[in-house]
């Protein structure tokens, strides 16, 4: 009976019985690791940081992030100390997460699988994906009158960008202690854009409109200027933009300057052929892997099921929703006072979910219009959302750290 009494005891069973919030959270995983695995949704990011909140919540493994908020001692140890007293997942998230590692290295791996060139050949397009930034200053102001203080305001509203490096990024450096419920909301509807771009495109735009064939519209109206050397321009715009980047947003560049480096080395070509595989595969790869697992580690039922983590994914959607008919608005009022018609889908793609928001919105235009492709012209939108999402964050740290 003794030896029974300790193999119960070295179990799980009774403390998730004494802590019956565990399972809720222990739910939460499973539907995560459902939508990944099944559903295909954002299968990358999602299955890592569902399996990181599966381990994170289960009692006595010692995989959940401790917060130095939560244990003052935790601070003062260096990463073997954290690793000894506090276990692995600790000192990956310490040495990864807390120092914001890995948002700029995923950043420099999306670089180098993006192609700018659709953005370079309909720059005016780049300028909706401005305009779907919106929603991150409404969730902003919305935060504040719900008595959330200035950092946090800014970390929920940046969810509306659609990036989830970009949020990781914000949140970790304006309130840490939001890092799980953010990350999961800004994961969460990126994954969700097959959903909710259609619904929004339903209630703010028409037929006629979803009708605009953007090939016939450049038929009517050729640009006036067209790019001769493509190669050249695709390789001084990292470099130049970089430049005026940090020149104008310092807080920015290190997101920015990553997406842009990434870039650089894809677009030399043989050259550096060895840095662009690097950065768009083994890295990229293991940043994203080391990501999900301690982002989906923060999220303990403790810090997890609160009222405000509740509003935070509330906050969430209205923020991509706001963000996606602020570009289809700016698009509406674009086509009021110019001869060359654009379709509203472009604006709605100026969100970060990059190629995601392009795929959906050119599956809607050719339900409309069987020859009407638009993936290019919303790639250019959806390129510059990219570039767009991170400079508002460089802003809102700049402002608000």
């Amino acid at each position: 009976m003794d030896i029974l009494s300790k193999l119960y005891e070295m179990t799980a069973f009774e403390e998730l019985i004494n802590q019956p919030l565990s399972l809720v959270m222990i739910v939460l995983a499973l539907v995560l690791l459902y939508l990944g695995i099944f559903k295909h949704f954002e299968p990358l990011l999602l299955v890592p940081i569902g399996f990181g909140v599966l381990l994170a919540n289960f009692p006595g493994g010692g995989m959940g992030v401790v917060q130095a908020t939560e244990d003052a001692n935790i601070k003062g140890l260096n990463l073997l100390e954290i690793a000894k007293d506090y276990g692995i997942m600790n000192m990956l998230y310490y040495s990864l997460i807390k120092t914001s590692l890995l948002p700029p290295l995923i950043f420099m791996g999306v670089g180098a699988m993006t192609d700018f060139g659709p953005m370079l050949r309909n720059l005016r397009l780049a300028f909706f994906g401005a305009a779907a930034q919106i929603g991150i200053f409404v969730v902003l102001l919305s935060a504040l009158a719900l008595n959330f203080t200035p950092q946090e305001a800014g970390a929920l509203g940046i969810i509306g960008g659609a990036d989830g490096p970009t949020a990781i990024y914000t949140a970790i450096t304006l309130a840490p202690h939001l890092l799980g419920p953010i990350a999961i909301a800004a994961y969460s509807y990126m994954a969700l854009i097959p959903v909710i771009l259609p619904l929004v495109v339903r209630f703010t735009t028409s037929t006629k409109e979803l009708s605009i064939n953007m090939k016939a519209q450049d038929k009517l109206y050729p640009p006036s200027v067209k790019i001769k050397n493509l190669r050249v321009v695709k390789i001084l715009f990292p470099i130049l933009l970089a430049i005026l980047i940090a020149l104008l947003v310092p807080s920015a560049t290190p997101l920015v300057g990553m997406l842009l480096f990434g870039n650089l080395v894809k677009e030399i070509g043989s050259d550096t052929n060895r840095l662009f595989q690097a950065a768009s595969e083994t890295i990229m790869n293991t940043a994203t892997i080391f990501l999900g697992l301690t982002v989906g580690a923060t999220m303990s039922a403790a810090t997890f099921l609160q009222s405000e983590t509740l509003m935070i994914i509330s906050g969430g959607f209205l923020a991509f929703i706001i963000s996606m008919a602020g570009g289809i608005m700016a698009v509406k009022i674009y086509n009021l006072f110019s001869k060359k018609k654009i379709n509203p889908l472009i604006g709605a793609t100026g969100l970060s979910a990059v190629p995601m928001a392009s795929r959906v919105a050119n599956e809607i235009a050719l339900k409309h219009d069987k020859t009407n492709h638009i993936l290019q012209y919303a790639m250019s939108s959806n390129i510059s959302g990219v570039i767009g999402s991170a400079v508002a964050a460089g802003v809102l740290i700049s402002f608000l750290s």
